[in-house]
């Protein structure tokens, strides 16, 4: 089994990268079909295994870049590159705009959304309520509602252009 695991070490991280690799690139610039986000996520996890498995096979060749700038350089860099997303107005992540939109109609009420979807506010509660949503009032932000029930704005976008999830 150890045999196993020692020889699939690095190729598996040569092909969980590259799959890794293209899903990061359509996410980016928002093509592909949906799958990459999850594919993304998810295998970018058994990436970590595999990760795992290259240090501990080649544990000795890794001791010798620990102890030279190399990599503490390397390690600074990345660091000061990630640290850049946490700087205030860095915004989402390039998140696509639609989640932006979404965000901006989740902070208004039932009232306000519901000539923009060709309902009433009533009609929209009730398909609220139907869904399972603990509705406050005609007046309580969609958020809050979401919340409220246990529940993401995005389940709730679902029901409130008659998809109930």
């Amino acid at each position: 089994m150890r045999s196993l695991l020692m020889r699939y070490a690095t190729p598996s991280i040569i092909g969980l990268f590259l799959v890794s690799l293209v899903t990061g690139i359509a996410l980016f610039f928002h093509v592909g079909p949906s799958a990459f986000h999850g594919i993304h996520e998810w295998l970018s996890m058994v990436l970590i295994l595999g990760f795992a498995l290259h240090v501990w096979r080649n544990w000795r060749p890794m001791l010798s870049y620990m102890k030279g700038k190399p990599l503490a350089v390397s390690m600074l860099v990345s660091v000061l590159l990630s640290a850049v997303f946490f700087l205030p107005g860095s915004g989402e992540g390039g998140r696509p705009p639609v989640f932006g939109l979404a965000m901006q109609v989740m902070a208004h009420s039932a009232t306000e959304v519901a000539p923009a979807l060709g309902t009433t506010p009533d009609a929209l509660i009730a398909r609220l309520t139907a869904a399972g949503y603990t509705v406050g009032g005609p007046d309580q932000p969609l958020a809050d509602i979401a919340s409220a029930s246990g529940r993401s704005t995005m389940d709730l976008a679902g029901a409130l252009i008659g998809g109930a999830r």
